[in-house]
C-alpha cells in the first residue's frame, strides 16, 4: 500500500507542476485564463502577482512530495513519509479552503484533492 501511495502521491504532485505552469507561468494566456475562469487579460494582468506567488506554492507541495519519495527510497522511510504526508496533506488543506470559500469551485477543489487525499489513506494504511 505505501507503493501505491507514493504513486498517488506522485500524480498529484505531477498536477501540482501542471497547476504551478498555469498559474505562474502562462496566467495571461488562454489556457491558464479558461482553466481559472479569469474573463479578460486585464483581470489576468491585475492577479499577476498574486497567481504567480500562488504557482510556487504548488512547486513547493511538488518538491515535499519528491524529496520525500526520493529519501524514502534511498531507505529513510520515517522521515520520507513524513514529507509526503506534509505535501500531500497541504494539498488536501489548500482543496478544502478552496471548496469551503468558493462552493462553485467544488470541481477544482476535487481535482485537486482527490488524489493526495487517497495517497495519505494509503501511506498511512501501509505504515501502521
Amino acid at each position: 500500500m505505501v507503493i501505491a501511495g507514493l504513486v498517488l502521491a506522485g500524480l498529484a504532485a505531477a498536477l501540482h507542476v501542471y497547476i504551478f505552469w498555469l498559474e505562474s507561468l502562462v496566467w495571461t494566456g488562454p489556457r491558464a485564463r479558461a482553466t481559472f475562469g479569469v474573463r479578460t487579460a486585464e483581470e489576468a494582468e491585475i492577479t499577476r502577482p498574486l497567481a504567480f506567488n500562488q504557482g510556487f506554492y504548488n512547486l513547493f507541495l511538488t518538491i515535499e512530495i519528491v524529496v520525500g519519495t526520493v529519501v524514502h527510497a534511498s531507505g529513510n522511510e520515517a522521515v520520507g513519509l513524513t514529507l509526503v504526508l506534509v505535501g500531500a496533506g497541504s494539498m488536501v488543506g489548500a482543496a478544502l479552503v478552496l471548496l469551503l470559500s468558493s462552493p462553485d469551485k467544488a470541481r477544482a477543489a476535487v481535482v485537486q484533492g482527490l488524489l493526495p487525499l487517497v495517497a495519505i489513506v494509503l501511506l498511512v494504511l501501509g505504515s501502521l
